[in-house]
């Protein structure tokens, strides 16, 4: 199965601070909680096209 690079946006600042490598088949986008270095904050982190 191929798996495809996906970027982790912050939704406060909008800076793609994660990359991950997820299955092509998901349907629903990935939302984590995870540090931005730019906010200096835990913020919700959403997957980009």
């Amino acid at each position: 199965m191929a798996q495809r690079k996906i970027a982790l946006a912050c939704s406060v600042c909008g800076s793609r601070n994660y990359t991950i490598a997820a299955s092509a088949t998901r349907t629903t986008r990935l939302e984590v909680k995870k540090f931005c270095k730019h906010c200096g904050k835990y913020t919700l982190h959403r997957e980009t096209r």
